[in-house]
């Protein structure tokens, strides 16, 4: 189909869909159609988004259109796109309309709007979840293949699991929010919703960047996916620690997802999820409140009435914080991220239900506040720890109510995620979204280090789960495989703090295959990573068993003195596990 026609597909699902709270205003079509058109004259291979037609949460600017953030009175008519909507543009993209919301982005459950409730496609009756409840929902219906939403607490990946389609929430920084009315500007990410991983990754790629009308901006190179790794450790909390409410359906959904990632070949380790939980309750019992009342401060002041009353009563409590409030609660956070940090060392990603549990609309409207808060269980620390995450579909209850997962790695890790949640969401064989479309097959992903990176090759305490491997994750290392050297080299154990291996070329076929794994690096990264080895460790060149030849850790004879030879191990993992059950 060209641009036109499929542009011209969306405005007609969308009038045969006829759910008028999924849309708070569309362009108009002619306008839209014109703007597809035009692309007949650019060179779709430079567009990754060439035609694909997109809906934008409406707390995000598109010009030509009112930013209302759900509410009447606060609507204006932004002079310019926000920085994400004009790069989706640049790659090809047609915007056709805006999004409800939560209003403000405050709420998880999409019920929190004069503009209507947006109806579930995937369950009657259930919320569509919020605060991006009209992004998820277009993206669910079949409306459109792609939109944008916000996160800062979990509304890109609550509405994902409820309408089960892919939320992913990016490395704070990552996209620029220039644009983007904040609801907790220290925390606001933009986010996006689509049926698959790829698509959403592709549309990442497109968007994200630094900007410099962006204040809080990182420049952080989005890495390529690459193919599923062969040891891959995921975080799971410690018996008893997981909440469902009483959701025993949820709870046996995420039992069977545990398996399937085990089946995938993941190595579960458990983690004490307590201090995510107290980080979690921060976000609204803590002064973070105070940067949502600050965005709407001079309305409550003028007319209080125009704001929703849930909204309001949660907003205006950020009034009576104080200065010693703030810098008490920034204390603890700056604590709480140290200990998630360690959290990291061994293992590569958490992975928690989205969401602990499911409910109607009715129920929320009866019980608001709690059972919102109900639903940010697992989402409400990610931001304040700095955390990107992917949310996918893991099941489909008896029930009929969509459960998922999410995927939570430090800032930087987003294309890790994405390259392992892509092979789990294609396991699932779950249909997509509401319309019980098939997914395509998984295309398939190469394992080597991209042009702006560089692989390394560690063989002891940096490898997956050993006392240093923080350290690469840290710079933003990615794990490309696990190998063995050529039979050219022996292994010491070194009398050193952690305690570490010293690897020895030999003559060519004189020593053993050693153990190891590929890691890539960013080119400033790995400067920094070399720069902090200690003596007696080197950077060399490694001789794989294929092969190849990569930058590695080596040590010269002169440094060996009488350091026992533990080759016979064949790695250092072997040797440690050794000395463990010793």
């Amino acid at each position: 189909m060209s641009p036109a026609q499929t542009v011209a597909r969306s405005f007609q699902r969308i009038r045969d869909h006829n759910d008028p709270a999924v849309f708070i205003s569309l362009r108009d079509e002619r306008q839209a159609l014109a703007e597809a058109e035009a692309l007949s004259n650019r060179d779709a291979a430079q567009l990754p988004l060439y035609g694909v037609p997109v809906a934008v949460k409406d707390n995000i600017d598109a010009a030509g259109l009112p930013t209302t953030a759900a509410c009447p009175a606060f609507s204006y008519l932004p002079a310019h796109d926000a920085t994400a909507v004009a790069r989706l543009r640049a790659a090809g993209a047609i915007v056709i309309g805006k999004t409800n919301l939560d209003q403000f982005a405050t709420g998880l459950v999409g019920v929190r709007s004069p503009y209507g409730i947006p109806t579930n496609p995937v369950r009657g009756g259930l919320i569509p979840g919020g605060s991006s409840s009209g992004s998820a929902v277009a993206v669910s219906a079949g409306l459109v293949p792609l939109s944008l939403g916000t996160d800062t607490a979990g509304s890109g990946r609550v509405p994902a699991m409820l309408n089960n389609i892919v939320g992913l929430k990016p490395s704070l920084g990552l996209i620029s929010v220039s644009g983007v009315v904040p609801a907790c500007r220290t925390l606001d990410c933009v986010s996006i919703f689509a049926l698959g991983v790829d698509d959403a990754m592709t549309a990442l790629g497109a968007i994200a960047g630094p900007d410099a009308a962006d204040p809080y901006s990182r420049n952080r190179p989005l890495a390529p996916m690459t193919a599923f790794p062969n040891r891959l450790r995921l975080g799971v909390a410690r018996n008893g620690q997981l909440i469902y409410f009483g959701d025993k359906a949820s709870e046996q959904a995420y039992g069977e997802a545990l398996e399937r990632w085990t089946a995938l070949g993941a190595t579960l380790v458990e983690f004490d999820l307590e201090p995510f939980y107290e980080t979690a309750r921060l976000l609204y019992e803590g002064p973070w409140v105070a940067e949502r009342y600050l965005v709407i401060r001079d309305l409550l002041a003028s007319s209080p009435d125009a704001i929703h009353p849930v909204t309001r009563e949660i907003t205006i409590a950020g009034a009576r914080l104080s200065a010693a409030d703030t810098f008490a609660a920034l204390y603890r956070l700056q604590t709480l991220r140290r200990v998630a940090e360690r959290a990291f060392v061994n293992i590569d990603a958490l992975v928690l239900p989205t969401a602990p549990t499911a409910y109607t609309t009715a129920q929320v409207l009866a019980n608001p506040i709690e059972l919102n808060s109900r639903l940010g269980t697992y989402t409400n620390f990610v931001n304040l720890l700095d955390l990107c995450g992917l949310a996918l579909p893991a099941a489909i209850r008896p029930d009929g109510i969509p459960f998922g997962i999410t995927l939570l790695a430090p800032a930087g890790q987003d294309a890790r995620l994405a390259s392992i949640g892509r092979v789990f969401h294609a396991d699932t064989g779950l249909t997509m979204g509401a319309k019980g479309l098939p997914q395509l097959p998984l295309a398939a992903l190469a394992a080597g280090a991209s042009n702006d990176e560089i692989a390394i090759a560690v063989v002891g305490a940096h490898l997956s789960g050993m006392a240093l491997n923080g350290e690469l994750k840290a710079l933003g290392g990615r794990l490309i495989e696990a190998t063995l050297t050529a039979p050219d080299y022996k292994l010491y154990a070194l009398p050193t703090t952690p305690p570490k291996p010293g690897m020895l070329r030999v003559a060519a076929g004189a020593g053993t295959s050693i153990e190891l794994e590929l890691w890539a690096l960013s080119a400033a990264s790995f400067g920094k990573f070399v720069a902090a080895i200690p003596p007696p460790l080197s950077i060399g060149t490694v001789r794989l068993a294929d092969g190849r030849g990569v930058k590695g850790f080596l040590v010269e004879p002169a440094d060996i003195g009488a350091a026992r030879d533990i080759s016979g191990f064949g790695g250092w993992r072997a040797f440690m596990a050794e000395k463990v059950a010793v």
